[in-house]
Formats: C-alpha cells, structure tokens, sequence
C-alpha cells in the first residue's frame, strides 16, 4: 500500500473520532474531508482538480427529484404527531387489546408499524410511544426492561417498513453504484435501480420484523405471563369502544393505502406519492380539529430542520467520497473486498458485519454515507440484486437505531422516561429485540425472495 492510499484509509478513522467527540455529523465530513484535500496538496501528495466537480455534484443533489420526497415525507410523519392521531390511535388499541396478557405490547407493535408505514420518521415514533405507552405499561405491571425494549424497537421499524428516509436515500446510492458497478462489467445500459422498487422489496422484511417482535411478546405472555399481565376490567372501560376503533384506525389505513398504494401499483412515482401524503395528513388533521396555526408552525420547523440536517450531511458526504478517491481510497478497498476467499460470500458477510459493528457508535446515515458508495460498486459487481442488498443493510441500518452505547432509539426514550426507569434498564431490555433483529437478517440471508418476490411481481 502506498503513502497516498495510507492517508486515504486513514480518513475513515479521522472523521469517526471527530464524530465520537460530538461534532455534527454534516460538517465533519466536509471540514475533515478539506483538510485532508488542502493537507494532501500542500505537500504534493495529490491534486486539487477534483474539487472542482463540488458545485455540480451539490446542484445535482439539490435538483435531484427523488429527494424532493424527503421533506414531503417528514412533514407528514411530524404533522400525524403533532396532530395526536398516533395518540387517539395507540390508546384505542390498548384498550382494545388490553385484556389478554401482552396485548397492550402487541398494540405497541402494531401501532409502530402503523406510524412507521405513515411516517417513517423514527424519533417522533418513539418519543409518541415512550410519551403514551410507558406510564400505562407500568401501571399494569409489565416488566420494565421488557416495555422499554418494545417502545424502542417498535419505534424503528420507520426504518425498514416504506414510505422510509432511509430507501429514499438507499435508493440513490444504489443507482449510482449499480450504474458503476454495470459499467465495469461491460454492460452500458444497466437497468434502473428505483426508490418504488426499493420500497416493494422492502415491505415482507418490514412486516417479518412485526412479527418477530410480536412472536417475542407473545412468547412473554405464554410463558412468563408476569412480565406482560392483563389490563383490569376497569382500566379497559370505554364507552363506544367499537366506534372509537373504527375512528382510530380508518386515519392512518386512509393515509397508508393512499401513499403506499399510488406507488406500489405504479399509479405514482415516491415524490408524488409524498405529496399525495402530505395534504393527506393535512387534511386528516383538519378533519379530526386538530390542524391549528401552532400544529402548523411546529411542523413547518421540524421538517425545515430535519431536512437541512438531511441535505447537508449529503454534500458533506459528497465532498468525502470525492477526497476519498483522490487518495485511491476506493481501489484499495476494492481490491481488498475483490481478493477475499470465498468471493460474494466473504466479501457481504464482512460489509455487514462492518455496517453492524460501527452501529454500536455512529448512526444510520453516517454509516450510509461513510461505507456504501465506496463498497457497494464492489459489492455489485457479484451479480447480487441490488434491492436486496439494499434491504441487507436497511435491515442492518435499523440495528444502529437500537444497539448502545449510542443506539438513537435509546436517547429518545430516555429522555421522555421517568427517573424511576434505569438507562440500565432500557439497555437490558434492547437485547431480545437487536438478536430479533439480527434473526430477521438471517432470515433475509436465507431467503432473498422475501426482498425480490414483490418487485418482480409489481415491476
């Protein structure tokens, strides 16, 4: 390895100490990947040309349609929350399910998968849920480590379970580097990889996960029926209960047959479809009464900031990757994950465990940002589908959101849960749900069809 491709390799390390010393995320990637371009040029190790491709490669981010989706997408998850129709809704089916031991964890459940199927911003999930849930779980006596695993892990499936960020964002790495990875094969007409088709193959791995997490409570109920009791009769007292459901639910099943739908069956592109869901939840809100100028305002804010958070760690992560190939980062990778015994099998098995791993201390997008351009083109030119290798890691990604010390679904229970709950106990109670996870991985390993089948049927 040369002195060039050293320093390269190097950057990797450099910019996760940075971001383990609290930095933000968009700015270290730019400010470290130009310190590394102006400390490369300075001392004649590399050239500054590249750089000059920066403001076409941010025009191109900015005008880029598919993204568009992203804060179409946010501000309906962030109007549904502040809204309260997640909240009508979760406390309906607690009602509802209450009466059987684990039902209220299995409404949890379901609930997750409703917001994230309408939402797929995973922070407003779990804070709602940590909000709502926690104090009623404990008040019926379910186990602390137990309830605090299932608001978290229910709370993430926004990651995996479409309309997601986070196949918006897949979805664009995987054009490019299918495209780069076809390119270098000798095919020059690759066919696309969409975000509609990511969203299919991702949607059986997403209600996979439902029903792993659901099996583990039900496992709870049977056999360690202490953990997960019954609601009392009095507790589950509601008049117009059936009413109140029908109410509660009809809301979000509307929103999600409307977006889900239109893209699924090819009636609508993603971007579309966001817009579809964004009036969709305006209207909804209005509806119900709950559609005021300060709901409005909040939501108007909080989909300002998560986007811009968004879009400036894409040009930070950008400007990394450009570095990153100035010092022949990308080749030296490449022939590592190329020249591995075993091939495909060696090379997925080691980008997962590395995807894994770096969980434990960075969060999905740093991860997205930081590895896949860089092995994806590699991990392509196996002849792998690419929809299910982007379900691979979006299913992996979701772990990042749960495994501590810095699982984000961690720090946003924490701060909505009272003193009486331990952070030790949050961390205790994650542990059943990351191993379903990685069960479910396994699952998806074992069985790519799980990805694929829908696409093909659909497309």
């Amino acid at each position: 390895m040369t002195l060039v491709e050293l320093i390269g390799i190097l950057m990797f390390p450099a910019i996760i100490g940075v971001l383990l010393c609290g930095f933000p995320v968009a700015f270290t990637l730019s400010g470290m990947s130009l310190m590394f371009a102006f400390g490369g040029w300075a001392f004649g190790i590399i050239d500054l040309g590249l750089l000059g491709s920066v403001p076409s490669r941010i025009f191109g981010i900015m005008t880029n349609l598919v993204f568009v989706a992203i804060p179409l997408f946010v501000f309906m998850g962030v109007v549904l929350e502040r809204s309260r129709i997640a909240e009508d809704l979760l406390i309906t089916l607690g009602i509802l399910f209450g009466g059987m031991r684990g039902g209220l964890g299995l409404s949890v459940i379901f609930v997750g998968a409703l917001l994230a199927a309408s939402t797929g911003v995973v922070g407003a999930s779990v804070v709602t849920m940590g909000l709502l849930s926690l104090p009623a779980m404990m008040r019926a006596g379910y186990d602390t480590r137990l309830t605090c695993g299932i608001i978290c892990s229910s709370g993430t499936l926004g990651q995996v379970i479409p309309p997601s960020t986070v196949l918006i964002l897949l979805a664009d790495i995987l054009q490019g580097a299918n495209a780069q990875a076809q390119v270098a094969k000798g095919n020059f007409a690759p066919d696309p990889v969409s975000v509609v088709e990511l969203f299919a193959g991702a949607f059986l791995p997403g209600l996979m996960l439902v029903g792993l997490y659901a099996s583990w409570i039900i496992f709870n109920a049977i056999f360690r029926g202490h953990r997960c009791p019954a609601l009392s009769f009095e507790e589950r007292d509601m008049p117009d209960l059936g009413m109140r459901v029908v109410k509660a639910l009809i809301s979000p099943l509307l929103l999600i047959g409307a977006v889900l739908g239109s893209i699924l069956f090819g009636l609508a592109t993603a971007t579309e479809a966001a817009a579809i869901g964004a009036i969709g939840a305006l209207i909804l809100a209005a509806v119900q009464g709950k559609l005021g100028f300060s709901v409005l305002r909040s939501a108007m804010h909080s989909t300002m900031m998560i986007s811009s958070m968004i879009f400036m760690i894409l040009i930070g992560a950008s400007l990394f990757s450009l570095v990153f190939r100035m010092y022949d980062g990308d080749h030296v990778v490449e022939a590592f994950l190329l020249g591995m015994p075993g091939g495909a099998l060696s090379a997925m098995i080691f980008v997962m465990l590395v995807i894994f791993i770096l969980g434990f201390v960075l969060d999905f997008i740093e991860i997205m940002f930081l590895v896949l351009p860089i092995v994806a083109p590699i991990i392509l030119t196996y002849d792998i589908s690419p929809i299910w290798f982007g379900v691979m890691v979006a299913v992996n990604l979701q772990a990042s959101f749960l495994t501590p010390p810095f699982g984000f679904s961690l720090f946003y229970l924490r701060s909505v849960a009272p003193d009486s709950v331990a952070t030790k106990e949050i961390y205790q109670g994650i542990i059943p749900f990351v191993l379903l996870q990685l069960l479910g991985l396994g699952i998806l390993w074992t069985f790519p069809a799980l990805a694929t089948w829908l696409p093909e049927v659909l497309f």
